[in-house]
């Protein structure tokens, strides 16, 4: 598919403020690689594949096996991932259906104890920004398969 637009040029201004929370996330003490998990996750839901190519590519740098990869559009059914990791990607998946459904109760209270008060609104701030990055992405049809990852590739 042919890009619509480059929105990074279009308003450096709006690329700019979200580059500025997504380094706040990065800076923000959660673990890249549940940070991977998760934005990989979001734009699983979202099919953004400029976000999957992206995020796939930096967690493979990072060291993520691709078992886990590949398994984790059913991380439910697999014995691949910690319990913080599920919470988190449970979390994930509440946040990007939220139009779905709401958030109950139930889901808060089984991801809560594996986060303290600023994990989890960082943790929410790395699904929301994730979330914009693949509404981006996917709106003006970034183009896909070129990303190099930032992180030095692991031997």
């Amino acid at each position: 598919m042919e890009q619509r637009l480059n929105y990074t040029k279009a308003a450096p201004g709006g690329y700019r403020a979200m580059a500025a929370l997504n380094r706040y996330v990065e800076e923000s003490g959660l673990e890249p690689l549940l940070l991977e998990l998760v934005k990989m996750r979001a734009s699983q839901i979202n099919g953004c594949a400029y976000c999957i190519d992206m995020h796939s590519k930096d967690a493979r740098a990072l060291g993520e096996s691709e078992q886990r990869l590949y398994a984790l559009n059913a991380w439910r059914e697999t014995p691949f991932y910690s319990e913080r990791e599920r919470a988190a990607l449970l979390w994930t998946e509440e946040l990007t259906l939220l139009s779905e459904r709401e958030v109950s109760d139930a889901v808060y209270e089984a991801v809560r104890p594996h986060f303290n008060d600023e994990e989890m609104v960082n943790l929410t701030l790395a699904i929301v920004t994730i979330n914009g990055w693949n509404r981006l992405a996917v709106g003006f049809r970034s183009e896909v398969g070129s990303y190099q990852s930032k992180h030095k590739e692991l031997a």
